[in-house]
């Protein structure tokens, strides 16, 4: 169900009986209520007029809210992680780096953001922080919910290889204000709109 509504395939808006939705997954209830549960947790759910649990939509002012938010915790990690990441973690964004690198070449746009995500939970962990990892791990699904109905510049993903290089070389150095600016030009700039696209998905 998760998959269904970052993806699109669960519009904002849709309504998820929670019989209905057993009975299309051949399966209990039980289940059913633990993960929409779960999914209302995380805030991909809300509570619809009629108590039902429906699709969570964003909307312009959530969006200028969830980039706020996590380009907070973002600063936090990338800023401690100039001073305490390891070579060999170092190496290992490096590896995620070359992995995008193949994956934007194919034009394999899911894979590329799920090597996204690893990389900047990566500089996160690397900092050794508790809470802001966790907290970016719960906007993960936001992030990707921001992507849906955008249509993006053609080549926009090596731009994004780009800007992650530019943040590592930063932390390599041990350069907290050039990773820091680096971040800042990749975080507003994530989008990568080229226009309104209407009935689009992906």
């Amino acid at each position: 169900m998760r998959a269904r509504v970052l993806t699109g395939a669960l519009r904002a808006g849709t309504v998820l009986p929670e019989t209905a939705v057993a009975e299309e997954l051949g399966i209990s209830k039980t289940p059913v209520r633990q993960a929409l549960r779960a999914l209302l947790q995380e805030g991909l759910l809300e509570v619809g007029p009629r108590r039902q649990l429906v699709v969570s939509g964003v909307s312009v002012e959530h969006r200028h809210e969830l980039v706020q938010v996590r380009e907070a915790l973002e600063r936090i990690a990338v800023a401690q992680a100039c001073h305490v990441m390891s070579v060999d973690e170092i190496d290992q964004l490096r590896i995620l780096l070359r992995r995008q690198k193949r994956a934007a070449e194919a034009n394999d746009e899911e894979t590329f953001i799920d090597l996204d995500e690893e990389l900047h939970l990566a500089i996160a962990a690397g900092a050794r922080l508790r809470v802001v990892p966790r907290l970016l791990t719960q906007l993960r699904g936001f992030v990707r919910l921001m992507r849906l109905g955008t249509a993006r510049y053609e080549g926009h993903l090596h731009q994004v290889v780009d800007e992650h290089e530019a943040i590592v070389d930063g932390l390599e150095r041990g350069d907290e204000g050039a990773a820091l600016e680096a971040l800042a030009i990749h975080l507003h700039k994530s989008e990568y709109v080229r226009r309104p696209a209407a009935n689009v998905i992906g």
